[in-house]
């Protein structure tokens, strides 16, 4: 069992993003359609775990898994069973439209990254850049959410039961969000 550490907000965060972006980005090439930074650490002012949460944008998962298994090793990274994402609340769509392929990196002295490598126009790839960039064009919101996560990171002592409580919270910011999207006219 892991447990969640939520720190402030570290501003070193972005640099250190597109530093992992870029060398990710170089080291697989035109199959990685975009590699972006996504989740808490992306957002200006967000308490987040210390962890970079990585999006890898791809036109097949099944051939990216395969392409970028060797080369991702190289980086420190282990390819990890979890090939699904959660289905917000009131979506119809069927888990099959909500696949991925999922790496990490707890190497000691290289940071710690979740590398999420979605298909490129799916929804779940759709939902981290919404997410990301609401937060962003709406900094008033930032403290009272930042706040909801140290708070639930204090009296849960597991990462996952962590995750699945948080989730509840993160449809409603995307319920929000889509009609945002709808008014900005905002595309990923």
């Amino acid at each position: 069992m892991s447990t969640p550490i939520v720190v402030d907000h570290d501003p070193q965060w972005q640099q250190g993003a597109a530093a992992l972006t870029g060398e990710i980005a170089a080291l697989l090439g035109p199959a990685a359609l975009r590699v972006e930074h996504i989740g808490s650490t992306s957002i200006p002012g967000m308490a987040a775990k210390p962890i970079y949460d990585l999006q890898l944008s791809v036109a097949d998962l099944n051939t990216a898994a395969a392409a970028f298994d060797g080369p991702l090793t190289t980086l420190g990274f282990t390819r990890m069973p979890y090939q699904h994402d959660h289905v917000p609340a009131g979506s119809d769509d069927p888990q099959s439209l909500w696949v991925k392929r999922y790496w990490n990196r707890r190497t000691p002295g290289l940071p710690p990254v979740n590398l999420h490598c979605r298909l490129a126009g799916s929804p779940n790839e759709r939902l981290a850049l919404l997410f990301r960039d609401w937060f962003r064009a709406h900094p008033r919101a930032v403290p009272a959410y930042a706040r909801f996560k140290q708070s639930l990171a204090a009296e849960i002592p597991d990462v996952d039961v962590y995750t699945d409580l948080k989730d509840p919270v993160v449809d409603l910011v995307v319920t929000v969000a889509e009609e945002w999207a709808a008014v900005t006219g905002w595309k990923p």
